[in-house]
């Protein structure tokens, strides 16, 4: 499919104008560079000009929506806090926020999407024509926009409306200490279209798991980094690969940046079912500048523990456990001549309620597999852990092609701890068999690596490694996905830059004054060819004006607005038969459309039946009618009018109840459905049409002429 299709196909609608023209870009391209034309440094230079403005477009436009949406997580969150401060908060105000909270996500998912879209478009065009482009295109990285950071505060906020403000409490092994569970893990490939979707997704079951949240999040927060460690032999590697009883894998990890002064030694060990065991991951922490001696047998495991034992951290049990896991793998590396082989890095976004270890889902991006052996001449590692000369800083351009596998796709695992019998949630069936994950069993980056980077010096190769050949991308499954709440506007977002235009004229409307912009107010590059970015432009001036002046006033368009608004009015939410203000607000209908369930399909068709059932009936009467049009006497005739006249009616009656049904299904209206007269009503008209029919059949049977 070609990539003009593509963008047509994939781009949010409501931004259809800030998208990169790659397709006029194209044609300009196709007209001026013709066989009998040539292309001439007037052609190059409109070209160039082209670009800039399409990248100046591209860039304003993301800045701009991402200014906004920082805003609103922050509006969003002081309306969170004060919220969860309240004694007793109303029901309605959480939902209020779960919606706006919702529409961020949509917006989240929306930007990460357009950012991917035309950052492919430009590529394709400055591979086509103009590769010196790339260094203009570097000096406004709208590509390089990290969406973690959001993801973490919107989970936080997320998870608190979730919670309705109640601290999560339990124990942090919950799931551990149960004797009848399952534990079953599963592994993933996400392709990088669909990374932000999936963790925005998961985000509204797990929160995002944080382990300081005290403490800023930074980008170097997520990275784990591991060194795997093997002989010449590959006997660890051949072991993992075809899951022999007792394979070992030996590494050493740490989380965080270069500076991280604590390492774990870590034990991977695999158990077949018919044991009865299961695999089993142990570990110890140990000090960087001691790791060196230790792997060498020069630093003992007593001079080890013994700074644990003084702390009185750890039970003496628990130490007795991490000291023999040391002398174990400290006995290993010495006699199988272990040493640095292979090193794994990524960025990890954890999602698990804190406490509860039944699902826990992390999800690994930015997957690199780089060398640390020595082999071949190479001095990479040398007689140190890990070699030195990279850090956390990908896609570490420095390193020699032949030394870094850059996997192309995130890695996804699924934990699942559920009771013998029990089901998995229904939320994570669905995502593993939706469009977004390709399912890959078994998958082991360390053996990845290997097989990548050392093809040449081993015999055995796992089984995915073909899979890497074809594209895991699926046809995407429209009722699965980041959706937006939605209302009986017909809008498809309550907020942010989705309605310019009807929420600038409800600011106005709110606020007796009719807001104006120019080209000057938006965002410093926009031209006055942008009018959505002076929209908002002036849509985020309208909104200040509502916040300041003094008088404490907060945006329409927040949740904060609304719930200022309801209590100003002094009405809630909630649908009350003497809160007629409250029934006469748009913003409270929509938000009670939106709050009220949708109604089920099964519903439209029993609207459906009804009318059927009626109009079965009228076509019985009329075939009587026809019958005694055609096949009777004058009596016969006379009655045939009255029951045609009777199916006619009874037909308009059955339609019009029909579509009036069916607008009241759609709307969610709360009412009486059932029909109390109609049938009543319809019965009389019968008898009476039957009693006439009776009257005249008696009285012409005794002689007498109708009629005279």
């Amino acid at each position: 499919m070609k990539f003009g299709h593509t963008l047509q196909t994939s781009l949010y609608p409501e931004w259809t104008f800030y998208y990169l023209a790659y397709d006029d870009l194209k044609r300009f391209l196709k007209k001026n560079s013709r066989g009998d034309q040539e292309w001439t440094e007037g052609n190059e230079s409109e070209f160039v000009e082209r670009l800039e403005k399409e990248l100046d477009k591209v860039y304003s436009f993301q800045r701009v929506k991402l200014e906004e949406i920082n805003r609103r997580i922050e509006s969003e969150a002081q309306e969170v806090e004060e919220l969860c401060r309240k004694e007793a908060p109303e029901e309605d105000e959480f939902t209020a926020s779960e919606m706006e909270l919702g529409h961020i996500i949509a917006d989240v998912h929306d930007l990460a999407k357009f950012t991917r879209l035309n950052y492919t478009g430009f590529l394709k065009i400055i591979k086509k024509h103009d590769p010196m482009f790339m260094v203009r295109l570097n000096a406004k990285p709208f590509y390089k926009e990290n969406y973690d950071a959001l993801i973490v505060r919107i989970s936080t906020l997320y998870d608190r409306v979730r919670t309705r403000g109640k601290e999560r409490g339990g124990d942090a092994a919950a799931g551990g200490k149960q004797s009848a569970f399952v534990r079953n893990t599963t592994k993933y490939w996400v392709h990088p279209d669909n990374i932000t979707e999936l963790k925005l997704i998961i985000l509204k079951h797990l929160p995002v798991l944080v382990f300081n949240p005290n403490k800023e999040f930074e980008a170097q927060d997520s990275a784990i980094t591991s060194i795997y460690y093997d002989n010449d032999d590959f006997n660890l590697y051949m072991g993992r690969l075809e899951k022999s009883e007792g394979a070992e894998a030996i590494r050493m990890r740490w989380y965080g940046g270069m500076e991280s002064n604590t390492i774990f030694v870590e034990r991977k060990t695999h158990r077949e079912d018919w044991t009865g065991e299961k695999s089993v991951k142990a570990r110890f922490p140990i000090k960087e500048k001691y790791l060196n001696a230790f792997l060498k047998g020069e630093y003992t495991t007593d001079e080890l523990f013994a700074k644990m034992r003084e702390q009185g951290k750890h039970s003496e049990k628990e130490i007795q456990e991490m000291e023999q896991l040391a002398q174990e793998v400290q006995y290993t590396t010495l006699t199988k001549r272990l040493h640095p082989m292979m090193r794994t890095f990524y960025n990890r976004t954890a999602f698990q309620l804190p406490g509860d270890a039944r699902v826990r889902i992390s999800l690994d991006t930015e997957l690199s597999l780089i060398r640390e052996d020595n082999m071949g001449g190479r001095f990479r590692s040398g007689d140190n852990w890990r070699r030195t000369d990279i850090g956390v800083d990908y896609p570490f351009k420095q390193l020699p092609e032949e030394d870094i596998c850059r996997f192309p796709y995130a890695v996804l695992e699924v934990k699942l701890q559920t009771h013998v019998g029990q089901e998995p949630p229904q939320w994570v069936v669905e995502l593993v068999n939706s469009h977004l994950v390709e399912s890959v069993p078994k998958f082991s980056k360390f053996i990845h690596g290997c097989a990548t980077l050392l093809e040449d010096k081993i015999n055995v190769l796992p089984f995915w490694l073909p899979q890497m050949d074809i594209d895991i991308r699926k046809p995407r499954v429209r009722s699965f996905g980041v959706l937006r709440p939605t209302d009986t506007a017909g809008s498809s977002s309550a907020s942010g830059g989705e309605e310019d235009h009807v929420q600038i004229r409800m600011i106005a409307e709110a606020t007796s004054q009719r807001p104006t912009s120019t080209a000057a107010d938006a965002a410093p590059g926009a031209t006055e060819n942008t009018p959505l970015l002076a929209n908002q432009r002036a849509q985020q001036q309208a909104g200040e004006d509502l916040e300041g002046g003094g008088e404490g006033k907060k945006s329409i368009l927040s949740p904060a607005g609304l719930r200022h608004l309801f209590k100003k009015s002094k009405t809630t939410f909630r649908r009350r038969d003497s809160s007629s203000q409250s029934k006469d607000s748009p913003r409270a209908a929509r938000l009670a459309a939106a709050n009220a369930k949708p109604p089920p399909v099964k519903t439209y068709f029993a609207n459906e039946r009804t009318f059927l059932a009626w109009l079965q009936f009228t076509l019985l009467l009329g075939g009587l009618a026809i019958g005694l049009l055609n096949f009777s006497d004058q009596v016969g005739r006379i009655s045939s009018g009255l029951f045609t006249a009777l199916s006619l009616g009874v037909m308009i009656y059955a339609l019009y109840n029909y579509h009036d049904r069916a607008t009241r299904v759609s709307r969610n209206e709360a009412g009486e459905y059932s029909d109390k007269y109609g049938p009543a009503v319809l019965t009389g008209f019968i008898v009476l049409a039957v009693s006439i029919n009776f009257y005249l059949r008696l009285t012409l049977d005794d002689g007498v002429e109708w009629g005279k």
